[in-house]
């Protein structure tokens, strides 16, 4: 078999059926998810360890297999015929090899084109400050945090620099100098690329995501000293966004980095990526922007009190999740049982449906 063209084929029919993930595994039809929905390729055989463990290996250059065999998981952007680019796992299950490859289109959509709240471009309009994308994992992080990053690319004269393990998005340069390292090719670890970032001119920086208590570290000291950065994390809330990166310090530093992110975080947008009645996904938004109250909250350690504040400061442009999922209810563009599966409370979501 020619596992390079079978591969090829492959990819073409997760770019031409809109899915957002193609699945290699053994012993299971190859899989895509579309709108949230994994669906198997009945028409294609069922994926033997042999044709696996060759689409695979089709995949990465020798250096990367190299790796992968001491690793056992490796991650990878591969552009297929300069039609469409995937961010890349590859991994073992049971024994076997198995991949998860995610599309990312090659048109950067804007704000508006991804129905996101007007709120966003003010983020985009900062000097300086620390902006959080928030949400878990195939909720449509990176493709809004692309939307911004290429609305200041296309307004601004700034030198943006991304660090990202892999690249997703390519941007086009226009009004902006944007430099984008990926690890392991541009910079040896995601550490050593941080760590030169400020040496770097920068106005604005993209740190892809923010994975231990480093590059948290990094990204709020690049927004106190002059910065807008802009970042992305697996969690669930605005409240929950604050106890994570405060809770990964030593308890001994964490009044220090109470004081240091309540100084510098501008905004948290945490998202949900909600089937649609007629097909596709439409986002549903919190959007916590930090005033005077919120930072407060953050210095004396009481996030259980923001989502309070989110709910009493509509009027500044804040937004509970809650209050997103009424207003796409009240459109008709999702439906109650799923904006109850995504509502993190359900019967507030009731009771403001009720009220709405």
């Amino acid at each position: 078999m020619d596992y390079k063209q079978k591969l090829n084929d492959l990819l073409l029919a997760t770019a031409r059926q809109n899915a957002s993930d193609l699945h290699l595994s053994a012993g299971r039809h190859p899989t895509l998810r579309i709108d949230g929905v994994l669906i198997p390729l009945q028409k294609e055989p069922l994926v033997t360890s042999e044709v696996s463990e060759g689409l695979v290996f089709s995949m990465l250059t020798p250096e990367q297999k190299e790796t992968f065999l001491v690793e056992k998981e490796i991650d990878f952007s591969y552009s297929f015929e300069d039609k469409a680019r995937f961010r890349i796992n590859i991994f073992y299950q049971r024994g076997y090899l198995a991949a998860a490859l995610r599309l990312i289109p090659a048109q950067i959509k804007t704000v508006e084109e991804l129905n996101l709240p007007p709120v966003l471009h003010d983020f985009c309009k900062l000097s300086q400050g620390f902006v959080l994308i928030v949400g878990p994992a195939g909720h449509g992080k990176s493709t809004t945090l692309a939307a911004m990053i290429d609305e200041i690319n296309h307004s601004r004269t700034d030198h943006i620099i991304t660090i990202e393990d892999p690249i997703e998005y390519i941007f086009t340069q226009d009004k902006s100098i944007v430099s984008q390292r990926e690890v392991k090719s541009d910079t040896l670890t995601f550490h050593k690329g941080l760590k030169s970032l400020l040496r770097q001119d920068p106005d604005v920086i993209m740190i892809g995501e923010m994975r231990d208590k480093e590059s948290m570290a990094t990204a709020m000291t690049a927004a106190e000293t002059g910065h807008l950065v802009f970042s992305t994390l697996h969690t669930n809330s605005a409240s929950q966004t604050i106890d994570r990166i405060i809770d990964s310090f030593p308890v001994e530093q964490q009044g220090q980095i109470s004081s240091q992110l309540a100084a510098t975080l501008v905004g948290i947008v945490s998202e949900r990526l909600i089937p649609r009645i007629d097909g596709g996904r439409v986002p549903a938004c919190e959007i916590m922007l930090t005033n005077p109250a919120v930072r407060n909250l953050i210095r004396e350690r009481k996030s259980y009190q923001i989502d309070l504040v989110i709910e009493t400061s509509v009027q500044e442009g804040m937004l509970t999740l809650n209050r997103s999922l009424v207003s796409l209810l009240n459109k008709k563009e999702i439906s109650l049982e799923n904006a109850e599966l995504y509502s993190l409370s359900p019967s507030e979501l009731r009771i403001l449906l009720e009220r709405s």
